[in-house]
């Protein structure tokens, strides 16, 4: 472990999040009384929505496709709670974008032929629209990026802010993560076996404010201590990314307390955790968050933020153990290792720790 390079990297800290999911919106409310929507698995669930008439004027609601409302919400509100109203960079991870805009735009093709077409929808059907959106809105004129790459979406945006960061290329960043869902795209991927068998496919919107400071007098809800990606199926691909990780954050397997896995129900996706936490974890509990948030390509975002509200919370509800995990060590978890893959070949992991 290069300890000179150690000393020269900022830290990271997660200094506050929100979210829209099945969850109550823009709460920690799941925490204590999680909602479990009454989905059939392979079924979707629609998010939870504020009452937008309160937030937005009506020109702007009627403008703007939901997902780039819930983005623009969630985005307004970490930077309100933060005090950041202009973050230095705006990174952004979506699997879909904006598939309603989409949809609208394809159907106007069809069923009205290529004359007259509106362009708002084709305008708002881009990937790059949502960070695009927020950029104008907070005079942003700083690094703004989007990263598209399946399951690891939010995990490919995590990492570039958390590379400049702790650089010092900039001071802070807006990470968020963007996915909607519609009745006709769910059977689309339902042909092609995604979400498979899992608790029941979801949307996310969340936006986090990364910075290499904490705020003056309030407690960051975590620090991001090594954020590590890797592709490949062999077993030896993670442990090497592991190492990797736990060399840059200066720790060893014996400091982490628990591993949080993306387990959703289905045998394919759930075998990969279950098999690495055996082989490099054993006797740590395995935690769990999809059948709280249901499967969506940028839903590990709202994972990474439900760990980092553990943390904050010095606690872990018994609800997020896996299997017969020992929920007795749900007190005073100081150290958690976020690990989330795609298809058993991209594979991304996020040492997290308590600022209490």
């Amino acid at each position: 472990m290069d300890t000179n390079y150690l000393a020269t990297m900022n830290k990271v800290y997660l200094l506050d999040a929100k979210q829209i999911s099945v969850q109550k919106p823009l709460s920690e409310e799941w925490v204590t009384a999680p909602i479990y929507p009454s989905v059939s698995p392979s079924s979707f669930a629609p998010s939870i929505d504020p009452d937008y008439a309160q937030c937005f004027p009506p020109n702007l609601r009627r403008r703007l496709g939901k997902l780039l409302k819930r983005a623009l919400l969630v985005s307004r509100s970490v930077m309100e709670s933060t005090g950041i109203a202009c973050p230095d960079a705006i990174l952004t991870g979506t699997g879909f974008g904006c598939v309603e805009n989409t949809e609208f735009f394809l159907e106007a093709m069809t069923f009205e032929g290529e004359d007259c077409l509106k362009p708002t929808s084709f305008m708002q059907s881009t990937h790059n629209t949502i960070g695009s959106l927020i950029a104008i809105e907070t005079h942003c004129h700083g690094y703004n990026t989007t990263y598209t790459h399946k399951g690891i979406s939010f995990e490919s945006a995590l990492l570039d802010a958390f590379i400049r960061i702790s650089g010092g290329q900039i001071g802070n960043a807006l990470v968020g993560a963007y996915d909607e869902m519609t009745p006709h795209y769910h059977i689309l991927l339902k042909r092609t076996d995604y979400p498979g068998d899992c608790h029941f496919g979801s949307e996310a919107a969340l936006s986090a404010m990364l910075a290499s400071e904490p705020l003056p007098g309030r407690k960051p809800l975590c620090r991001i201590e090594a954020v590590e990606l890797c592709y490949g199926t062999s077993p030896g691909c993670t442990a090497k990314a592991l190492g990797r990780l736990l060399d840059r954050a200066g720790c060893t397997i014996a400091d982490i307390d628990a591993l949080m896995t993306g387990l959703n129900g289905s045998e394919a996706n759930d075998a990969v955790y279950v098999n690495l936490g055996a082989e490099l974890f054993p006797g740590k509990p395995l935690l769990r968050y999809k059948h709280l948030f249901g499967e969506a390509h940028a839903v590990s975002g709202l994972g990474l933020y439900a760990t980092a509200v553990c943390l904050d919370r010095g606690s872990v509800p018994p609800f997020m153990f896996a299997g017969d995990a020992a929920t007795e060590a749900a007190a005073g978890m100081k150290r958690i290792l976020f690990y989330n893959h795609c298809g058993g070949k991209n594979h991304a992991f996020t040492l997290m720790s308590s600022c209490g």
